[in-house]
């Protein structure tokens, strides 16, 4: 067997021997295939307003002061309970989330939420990868005044706000978007693309940067220089390979921040724009229906659950191949 071969094999054992990592990822593949195989429905249902479960009281003609007893009696008349109370249920098609105050099925949100949160978090991964290692990497080779320029636009950039970065965005590539695509929620899903992975790749240049800088000391990039290697070759054959568990640690670390940052703009209503769902923006109107007098607990629950067994499963995963890609780690245990 190849000695690549070989290597590649001991990681993945060093990996399944981490019984948290194991089970986080088998926990992240059932909740990613569950999406993608329910997609076709989600998003065929995830805006359906279910009219039949409905319950509607007659308008008032004039105003009145609230009497308890009176709107008991009004809803009784009407047919039964407000929408909002239609919890749980496995008797309904789609309610076994409950459903929202639209008659939306909470399954189906969350199931498409999902998809779109996870799409979040792995596109700004990869473009803090690409990004972030094409940056750092040549910053650190280069060295001298290249290096200097190219890490004060990493710092400049690390200086500024994060949401005032992400409303300037929004801003400056709204427009143009929207006339490229035709299609205002395609534009506002790119450009939370962009916004959050413009962030997220200046930690992994840093990061890529101090690898290379102690990588091209090293003798065998000396003899690689001595036979005539230019700088790509050099990069490409000889550090590049060495970079691979630092790049794979920080990428899997960066998708629950992307994740995490999602939800907190969809949150701040800055994020994916409704109707279509996000697990971000399913807590916030989860929110605004838990209050002290009716607790409609399913419009939160399900959504919060979903976003923390996502982002421990996550952050498990990452100590898991941090662990794995760890020389010193491999040594002391083996």
């Amino acid at each position: 067997m190849p000695q690549h071969d070989m290597m590649i094999n001991r990681r993945f054992r060093r990996f399944l021997r981490n019984r948290f990592a194991t089970v986080s990822a088998v926990v992240l593949g059932c909740i990613v295939l569950s999406g993608l195989v329910t997609l076709p429905f989600s998003l065929g249902w995830y805006d359906y307003q279910s009219l039949d479960h409905v319950r509607t009281a007659p308008q008032w003609t004039t105003p009145m002061p609230y009497d308890e007893q009176a709107e008991h009696r009004l809803r009784d008349a009407a047919g039964g309970r407000w929408l909002t109370e239609l919890g749980p249920s496995l008797f309904r098609m789609g309610g076994i989330m409950g459903f929202d105050s639209l008659g939306r099925s909470m399954l189906y949100r969350c199931l498409l939420g999902g998809v779109i949160s996870l799409a979040v978090g792995l596109s700004a991964a990869i473009m803090s990868v690409t990004l972030g290692v094409l940056w750092g990497a040549t910053a650190g080779f280069a060295g001298g005044r290249t290096d200097l320029l190219l890490m004060r636009v990493v710092d400049v950039l690390y200086g500024l706000p994060y949401i005032l970065l992400v409303i300037i965005l929004k801003v400056a590539l709204d427009a143009p978007l929207r006339q490229l695509f035709d299609n205002a929620y395609a534009a506002n899903v790119i450009i939370l693309f962009v916004a959050i992975g413009a962030n997220s790749w200046l930690t992994m240049a840093r990061v890529i940067r101090g690898q290379v800088l102690s990588l091209k000391e090293q003798p065998f990039v000396e003899a690689a220089r001595a036979c005539g290697a230019g700088w790509f070759r050099i990069l490409w054959r000889h550090l590049l390979p060495n970079l691979v568990g630092p790049i794979v640690v920080y990428g899997s670390l960066i998708v629950p921040q992307a994740i995490l940052s999602e939800a907190f703009l969809s949150f701040l209503g800055i994020g994916i724009q409704r109707p279509m769902p996000t697990w971000g923006s399913l807590v916030a109107d989860g929110l605004q229906a838990v209050n002290s007098v009716v607790n409609y607990w399913w419009l939160i629950v399900f959504p919060c659950a979903l976003l923390s067994v996502t982002l421990l499963a996550l952050n498990f995963i990452g100590d898991g191949l941090r662990d794995a890609f760890d020389p010193k780690g491999a040594l002391s245990k083996s």
